[in-house]
């Protein structure tokens, strides 16, 4: 099968290479999935640059989380799905054979149904993004009627996170960077949106709430974001936070946090509880049957081309999913 792969951290252009692997067969509990799409996502790219942990132990990684396909064959154990179109999650991970390849063997609970009015470039872009965004909207208890904060609204978690809370009957407050991020947050479905370069933001976002404050923060900066948190947050606020890149090791303001009873979430795709992961899939179907998603594919490339997906994602300039056309 043709398949992009590494076998040492390095540039994109210098470590991947693209060509032929051996096919792999499913085994018990498995699908064999042929993919249509892969997606590139950060995450995927910090692996191949060293880092994050990619894990060489059999030799090589095909890399990459996400993607969508058709089942083509099932391992002993799983019940024939052959012939029914899925999304992949978390393909890569603890593994080595990731989903930027013609044929993917997963555990079947990984390829979930993709409903039939959503195309297969749509599927691709669920996992990683889509997951991580219902968790952080729900971990802390049903948003209905509570006043929500979405920081950095347009990236990929965040356009989610305002969909899935506004799906959920909350109150949306968000925040990005440019008037162009601002208009994407709007377009998601945010009540208001604040450029977080204006004036005081923490004022401005309590202007938004109203006098009771912010209920929950779905926060994409959380050491960054934090003394702004604590000061807008009402009693007993939450925060579901999924990155602190700019501040990877926070001094948290204790006591404003704990004056106010504030809890925090931090949330990990890739690991949180089995519950939760069959609740965001469920909700996933019910929206994409329903049509309540928008998405964002900032560019496709052919698998040929997987080394300027990778390139395209470190130069920050993408800001929907990027994603590989693996078939056809």
């Amino acid at each position: 099968m043709k398949a992009v792969w590494y076998e040492r951290i390095g540039n994109a252009d210098e470590v991947l290479v693209y060509g032929e692997r051996q096919k792999p067969t499913p085994r018990p509990g498995e699908v064999l999935v042929r993919v249509e799409y892969s997606a590139v996502h950060p995450s995927d790219v910090k692996k191949r640059a060293g880092f994050q942990p990619a894990g060489f132990s059999d030799g090589f990684v095909i890399p990459h989380s996400d993607g969508s396909g058709t089942i083509e064959d099932v391992g002993e154990g799983v019940e024939d799905r052959r012939g029914e179109r899925v999304w992949i999650y978390q393909a890569q991970y603890g593994r080595h054979l990731g989903s930027c390849a013609e044929y993917i063997a997963v555990p079947s609970m990984m390829a979930p149904k993709l409903p039939g009015n959503a195309d297969f470039s749509i599927g691709a872009c669920i996992g990683i993004p889509v997951m991580t965004a219902y968790r952080c909207v729900h971990v802390a208890g049903e948003p209905t009627d509570k006043v929500v904060l979405v920081t950095g609204a347009s990236g990929r978690v965040g356009y989610y996170a305002v969909q899935w809370a506004k799906l959920a009957n909350a109150k949306v407050i968000a925040t990005a960077g440019t008037d162009e991020n601002c208009q994407a947050a709007l377009d998601a479905g945010a009540d208001s949106v604040l450029n977080y370069r204006d004036g005081d933001l923490a004022h401005l976002i309590l202007e938004c709430a109203g006098p009771r404050g912010v209920d929950h923060i779905i926060d994409v900066e959380f050491g960054q974001n934090a003394e702004v948190s604590a000061e807008i947050l009402n009693n007993c606020g939450t925060i579901a936070t999924y990155s602190s890149s700019k501040n990877p090791e926070p001094v948290i303001p204790f006591y404003p946090m704990m004056f106010k009873n504030v809890s925090v979430h931090t949330v990990l795709v890739y690991n949180m509880p089995d519950a939760a992961k069959q609740q965001a899939v469920d909700a996933v179907h019910d929206a994409l049957s329903g049509g309540q998603l928008k998405h964002r594919i900032s560019a496709t490339f052919p698998i040929a081309e997987t080394a300027k997906a990778h390139e395209l994602i470190e130069s920050g300039n993408a800001a929907g999913c990027v994603l590989i056309r693996v078939s056809g």
